[in-house]
């Protein structure tokens, strides 16, 4: 059991460090003020692979592991928190349209989607259907040589800014086995963005609600078969929920930093903040969490690469404890800097808003609580977890 990096994960490290120091952080404050979408920025992360590192290298993508790709959305996030985030769920969306696919679709969508030449959104949420993500009624029915779709989603991510839509509609009835998928243009006809939502974080990517009314997707189109889209939807969020961790732990480890070079540098009652015993536990303790956090987030990257089938629940659980974790280093990195913490000309406050919404998305921490307590009370399952 090796816990150290080797050296080809250093060089994606290093790669994924440098451009975010150059090309993410210094205009993260600003996106986040004036609400930018950096797509050109994207497109340049496109060009050095990050818009497919574990798409299949056939179709243009990298073909890492998810660890691999966990390590490099980690320095990504300590750059701007949101735009990784974005990064994930294109990887995501990107993966998902390789993965299920038809070939010849596949050829044409997945190369430009790997390169960053067009970006997708994935579409899941409704605004009757959160958490209970099975009872989405967005329908698709088939009519000839087509999908006819009609229904709304909600949070989506990038939506109205994007080429691409990995869409969850029922084809048949009622539950998760009447849920079937489809990758979707997203400028054909029918297609209607609502406004831009006004967010508390995450402003350097779109969200927008989404109204699908007769809009015709061409039957070859469908991911897979039938009835399997409820499957890829919960396989994507597996890798998923790993993303956002390792997103939240990179916006914690920036929050760290920033709070080790202050108290540094800050004095009070004739000496440095870094000399009160009570700052040194207060950073002990943000360490000792931190680093917990990412040795879950490699533990759960390893068991999906490794086809675990604990996999699910530890995803479910590096989720729940690393989102937690990295939301209350960022915190108490804020209180640490006192009231400077709370002033936009300081990333603290940023970065304590981009991380609250990681404790919410890709299924809320009380689910990951609730598939985490499920997979426990079934038979066998403590030995397994061992």
């Amino acid at each position: 059991m090796d816990f150290a990096l080797n050296e080809q994960q250093r060089a994606f490290q290093d790669a994924a460090r440098d451009f975010a120091r150059n090309e993410l952080a210094p205009h993260a404050a600003l996106w986040d003020q004036e609400e930018t979408f950096p797509v050109e920025v994207i497109k340049r992360a496109g060009e050095m692979g990050f818009c497919g590192l574990y798409t299949p290298e056939a179709l243009g993508g990298l073909g890492l592991s998810r660890l691999d790709s966990a390590i490099i959305f980690e320095e990504l996030a300590a750059g701007c928190t949101s735009t990784a985030a974005y990064l994930t769920i294109h990887n995501m969306v990107t993966w998902m349209v390789a993965s299920w696919a038809r070939p010849e679709i596949a050829r044409d969508w997945v190369p430009t989607l790997a390169s960053g030449e067009k970006l997708g959104s994935y579409c899941l949420t409704e605004p009757g259907a959160g958490s209970d993500a099975a009872s989405l009624k967005t329908r698709a029915d088939r009519q000839g040589d087509h999908y006819v779709m009609n229904g709304s989603k909600m949070f989506i991510s990038g939506a109205g800014s994007t080429d691409v839509l990995v869409v969850m509609a029922r084809t048949g009835g009622p539950g998760a086995k009447g849920v079937s998928a489809f990758l979707v243009p997203a400028d054909l006809p029918g297609i209607q963005y609502g406004k831009k939502e006004r967010k508390m974080g995450w402003n350097s990517q779109p969200t927008r609600a989404i109204t699908f009314d007769n809009v015709k997707v061409p039957a070859s189109f469908l991911l897979g078969e039938e009835g399997q889209g409820f499957t890829f939807a919960m396989k994507g969020l597996d890798g998923g929920r790993i993303n956002i961790a390792t997103c939240a732990v990179g916006t914690a480890q920036a929050a760290l930093d920033a709070a080790v070079r202050y108290v540094g540098e800050r004095q009070q009652f004739g000496q440095k903040l870094a000399d009160f015993q009570s700052v040194q536990f207060r950073l002990a303790d943000m360490l000792t969490e931190l680093v917990a956090a990412r040795q879950m987030v490699y533990l759960a990257a390893w068991q999906l690469d490794s086809g675990s089938r604990d996999a699910t629940t530890y995803c479910a659980m590096t989720k729940r404890i690393a989102t937690d974790l990295a939301f209350k280093v960022a915190n108490e990195a804020l209180q640490v800097f006192g009231g400077y913490g709370y002033l936009k000309d300081f990333p603290l406050e940023r970065h304590v808003r981009d991380a609250r919404v990681h404790q919410i998305l890709e299924g809320t921490n009380e689910i990951m609580r609730v598939i985490i307590a499920r997979n426990l009370l079934k038979d066998g399952a403590l030995e397994s977890l061992r």
